[in-house]
């Protein structure tokens, strides 16, 4: 059964990574689910399409030479502080990299199972993008108390 437009939205996606031959296939799955996907072999050349265009997703690998992952993350931050990032690299436990250390939304192990993390890892971020806008921590207290006091 296929899977819905709504349950796999497509997206803009940036594939970050010195390695010609991982970012072609990440490129070449995300491509064959109906993404939208340009490539850098280089955090600068990255910047650089970001500062030209939006993106929806940065797939960024973290061990790069001149300018790193997490250093490319901070600059994306300051330009689109809301495009969603996910940093993949080979070193996560070694260096002890995860959402809080690095600024990423998602951090992902290179890994055998590495494609099906990151087809996952993009769609939730991509339906988070596109989810209404939740009520807020107040409003949501007060529905709950209205809902017992009509019991």
């Amino acid at each position: 059964m296929a899977n819905s437009p709504s349950q796999n939205p497509c997206g803009r996606i940036l594939l970050v990574d010195d390695n010609c031959l991982g970012l072609a296939a990440r490129r070449s799955v995300l491509v064959e689910l109906g993404h939208q996907v340009l490539t850098s072999c280089t955090a600068s050349e990255a910047l650089e399409l970001c500062a030209k265009q939006n993106f929806d997703v940065v797939v960024t690998d973290y061990k790069m030479p001149k300018m790193n992952g997490i250093e490319l993350i901070g600059r994306l931050r300051k330009l689109h502080p809301a495009t969603s990032v996910i940093l993949i690299s080979g070193f996560t436990d070694t260096l002890g990299l995860d959402e809080a250390t690095t600024g990423a939304d998602i951090v992902l192990q290179k890994s055998n199972n590495e494609v099906p993390q990151l087809i996952r890892a993009v769609n939730r971020l991509l339906r988070k993008q596109q989810a209404p806008p939740k009520k807020s921590a107040g409003s949501q207290a007060g529905s709950k108390l209205d809902k017992r006091k009509a019991r």
